[in-house]
């Protein structure tokens, strides 16, 4: 069983990369302003479902790779610490789109609005980068079965993602709405969640030295 602090810490990683503004986000966004707030969340169904395609495969992937190639374990961290830091400039740097700035888009079905939102997530890099390269820094062998930490990570992300982005699908237009005359807000929020980024990417670098 992994410890509270690998927990805590994985959940704070998944909230703020949940939070910065990728492909999901700005499809469930964008939906959920031009048909309802009910579209966002059909969509939403299938990104969870490509959620755990992604748990699944990475899960078994991990496992395997640890077991086989030990140094691989700080080769994932380190390549984990150097996505936060491209993902932290990419929240700060100058002229970087608020994902509530959406064009509006044709009506889908509610098939293909769960059929895009599965494919949207498995296309959407952030989430191949988190499975591949940061979980496995908060795995410890010594600390249980390796496949069961990754389940439990997985389900960790899939529930922070999906209860932040159901949240925003519900609270779109509010937003969008709060946010259109309020251009400093929107700057102070980049530039915060750029700095936990960072942190997290320099907390990460450096236990991989060790």
């Amino acid at each position: 069983m992994p410890e509270l602090q690998n927990l805590l810490g994985f959940a704070l990683i998944a909230l703020g990369m949940v939070l910065t503004p990728g492909p999901n986000m700005i499809y469930l966004i964008s939906r959920s302003i031009t048909q309802g707030p009910a579209a966002g969340l059909i969509s939403l169904g299938g990104v969870a479902l490509g959620f755990v395609v992604y748990m699944i495969s990475a899960a078994l992937g991990i496992t395997a790779l640890l077991i086989a190639v030990p140094f691989a374990y700080d080769a994932l961290r380190l390549a984990g610490a150097a996505y936060l830091v491209y993902l932290a400039w990419q929240a700060v740097r100058p002229g970087g789109r608020s994902p509530f700035q959406v064009k509006t888009l044709p009506k889908d079905g509610p098939r293909k609005l769960f059929l895009m939102g599965f494919l949207t997530s498995l296309l959407n890099p952030k989430v191949a980068v988190l499975y591949l390269s940061l979980l496995p820094q908060f795995i410890r062998p010594d600390a249980g079965n390796v496949l069961a930490q990754s389940m439990i990570f997985g389900s960790i992300q899939i529930a922070t993602s999906v209860t932040v982005n159901a949240m925003i699908a519900l609270a779109a237009s509010s937003i969008a709405t709060f946010l259109a005359g309020r251009p400093l807000f929107m700057v102070v929020q980049r530039w915060a969640m750029g700095t936990a980024l960072f942190g997290f990417a320099v907390s990460m670098a450096a236990e991989a030295r060790r």
